[in-house]
C-alpha cells in the first residue's frame, strides 16, 4: 500500500474548559498583582483553576499609564493565543463557546475592536461551514480537521458511517476511517487461518500468494503442516476440511467432485484419449493395460524400472516397460468422515508383450489431471513402440508434455474442441464420458484444466519445463508431424 495515499493521523481530541488563552490571561493577572501593591483591600481572587473572578482595583492617576500598558499586553496575548491555535497540527481541534465568549467579553471591556495585529486567518464562527452537513457551525463544539470543519457528529467513518471519536483515524482517498474499519478494508487477511497477516521484523506485511489461484496466506503455513491439495496445490482453509486419500495426500472438495477413484472408473477416459491419439494420426495398436494405483505402489514400480526419467519429488504416472507385480485399486473407497475407507486392492502380475508393459496413474485425481497424465504416458508408449531410441530427457519429456497440453486444450479451450485432426470417435467418447460423469464440465473443472495447463507451461524443471517450451515452440513453427520426424532422425528439436 502506497504510503502517499494513506495517512494515519494522531491528535488528541481536546475539550478545554480552561483554554490556553485563559491560562495565559490568568498568568498575566497573577504576574500583575504580584508586581504591584493592592490598594483599598481589593485584590484579584482566583476560585479554583477553572473559575476566575477579578475585581479591578481603584487606580490613581499615576497608575493610568501602567493600566494602558497592561491593556496593550492583554491585546497582544489574545492575538497570539488565536494565532497559536491556528498553527496547531492538522487533526482534531476542539473549540468551546466558553473560551471564545469569555475572551470576547473580557476583550470588549478593555477594547472596542480586535487588536490591529490579529491574524488574518481568524474568522468569526458564523463563517465556518461544516463539511459534513454543509451547514453553519453555529454555537457549540466543533472539529477542525485537514483544513476543514465539522460538527462533532458529522465527522464520520466512510466505511461504517459512525462518528469518529477516537484520538487516531486513517485517511485514504480523501475519506476518513476508523483505524479498525480501514484495517478491515485494506489490511490483507490470510485465506487459510482468516487472521490479519502479521508484519515481519522490518514492520512490513509479508505473505505468500499462489501464482494461479492468488490464494494469500501467512508464510508460516508453508511449514506448519497445513494440508495442501495434491491436485490444485491450494492450502486447506480452517473453514473447509480436505479429504485424506490415505497415502499422505489430501484432496480439496472441488477437486474431489471429478476425481477418478478406481481402475474401472478410469477406462472410458483411457479409451477416449487413445482415440484422441488416433485422431492425431498416432494410432497405438497394442493393447496396453492401464491401472490406477496408490502412491506407494507407484513408487515401488519406479524402483523396479530400469529406464526412464521421473519428475521428482512427486511422480503421478509411469509408462512401465519391465515385468512387475503391481497392486491396483479395484474398487473405489467410500467416504468415512474426512478420509476414505473400504478400498479394495488387487495385486496384478504384468508380463512384457511389447516395449510397454503397462501404464500406471495415481488414483484420486480429478478427471482432467488424470487425462493429462494419461496423454503424457501414452506419448511415452507411442515413442517406444515407434522406435524412438536414446532420446535425452529434455526431448522425450518435452514432447510428451506437448501432447498432454494439447489434450487439455481440446478439453478446456472452446476453439480447440473441434480440431480437424481429432476423429469423431474421440469427440464422441470424450463427450459421452464428460456428460455421463458429471453432466458436463462445471466452471471449477474448467478452471482446474486451465491450472493444469498453467502448470505445464510454467514448470521450472529442465526436462519437463524447458523441454516443453522448446518442443512447443517447434510444434507451433513446424507442426507436430515434422517435429516428430526431426526427433526420429536427429534426436533433437528442429531449430
Amino acid at each position: 500500500m502506497s504510503s502517499s495515499s494513506i495517512n494515519h493521523l494522531s491528535q488528541p481530541c481536546i475539550y478545554e474548559r480552561k483554554s490556553r488563552f485563559m491560562k495565559w490571561l490568568s498568568k498575566l493577572f497573577k504576574g500583575g498583582s504580584s508586581s504591584r501593591g493592592v490598594t483599598s483591600g481589593h485584590q484579584p481572587q482566583f476560585l479554583g483553576d477553572e473559575n476566575m473572578v477579578w475585581r479591578a482595583p481603584v487606580r490613581s492617576l499615576d497608575d493610568r499609564s501602567r493600566a494602558n500598558k497592561e491593556k496593550e499586553e492583554l491585546d497582544r496575548a489574545i492575538a497570539l493565543s488565536l494565532a497559536e491555535d491556528l498553527k496547531r497540527p492538522q487533526g482534531y481541534r476542539w473549540r468551546s463557546d466558553h473560551d471564545e465568549d469569555l475572551g470576547s467579553s473580557l476583550h470588549g471591556n478593555l477594547s472596542s475592536a480586535y487588536p490591529p495585529y490579529a491574524p488574518r486567518e481568524y474568522y468569526p464562527r458564523s463563517y465556518l461551514i461544516c463539511s459534513g452537513c454543509n451547514r453553519e457551525i453555529g454555537t457549540g463544539n466543533y472539529l477542525g480537521c485537514m483544513g476543514t470543519f465539522f460538527h462533532p457528529d458529522c465527522f464520520r467513518c466512510h466505511a461504517c458511517g459512525s462518528p469518529i471519536t477516537e484520538f487516531e483515524f486513517s485517511l485514504s482517498g480523501g475519506y476518513s476511517y476508523h483505524k479498525s474499519c480501514f484495517k478491515e478494508l485494506a489490511h490483507p487477511k490470510c485465506e487459510v487461518c482468516h487472521q490479519f497477516i502479521p508484519t515481519n521484523g522490518a514492520g512490513l506485511i509479508e505473505y505468500r500468494c499462489h501464482p494461479f489461484w492468488s490464494q494469500k496466506y501467512c508464510p508460516s503455513h508453508e511449514y506448519d503442516k497445513t494440508p495442501r491439495c495434491c491436485s490444485c496445490e491450494r492450502l486447506e482453509s480452517r473453514s473447509a476440511r480436505y479429504i485424506s486419500l490415505g497415502d499422505g495426500r489430501s484432496l480439496c472438495l472441488e477437486c474431489m467432485e471429478s476425481a477418478i477413484m478406481d481402475t474401472g472408473d478410469c477406462q472410458p477416459l483411457y479409451h477416449a484419449i487413445r482415440d484422441y491419439f488416433e485422431g492425431m494420426n498416432m494410432r497405438i495398436d497394442q493393447q496396453i493395460p492401464m491401472l490406477l494405483v496408490e502412491r506407494q505402489a507407484l513408487n515401488e514400480a519406479i524402483e523396479g524400472e530400469k529406464q526412464g526419467f521421473h519428475h521428482m519429488p512427486e511422480t503421478r504416472g509411469l509408462c512401465l516397460s519391465e515385468e512387475q507385480t503391481v497392486t491396483s485399486i479395484l474398487r473405489r473407497p467410500r467416504f468415512g468422515g474426512h478420509s476414505l475407507v473400504g478400498m479394495t486392492r488387487q495385486p496384478q502380475k504384468l508380463t512384457r508383450k511389447c516395449e510397454v508393459t503397462a501404464i500406471l496413474v495415481l488414483y484420486g485425481l480429478p478427471r482432467l489431471l488424470t487425462g493429462a497424465i494419461l496423454a503424457h504416458e501414452l506419448m511415452h508408449a507411442w515413442l517406444r513402440l515407434k522406435g524412438y531410441r536414446n532420446l535425452n530427457p529434455q526431448v522425450e519429456e518435452g514432447i510428451c508434455q506437448v501432447l498432454s497440453h494439447l489434450w487439455l486444450e481440446s478439453e478446456v479451450m472452446p476453439e480447440f474442441r473441434n480440431m480437424p485432426s481429432t476423429s469423431a470417435a474421440s469427440s464422441s467418447s470424450s463427450s459421452t464420458w464428460s456428460s455421463s460423469k458429471k453432466g458436463g464440465k462445471s466452471h471449477i473443472e474448467s478452471k482446474l484444466g486451465e491450472f493444469f495447463m498453467h502448470q505445464i507451461a510454467n514448470d521450472a524443471s529442465p526436462a519437463y519445463g524447458e523441454g516443453f517450451r522448446a518442443a512447443n515452440a517447434a510444434v507451433k513453427k513446424y507442426g507436430l508431424r515434422r517435429t516428430l520426424d526431426h526427433i526420429r532422425e536427429n534426436r533433437s528439436f528442429p531449430e
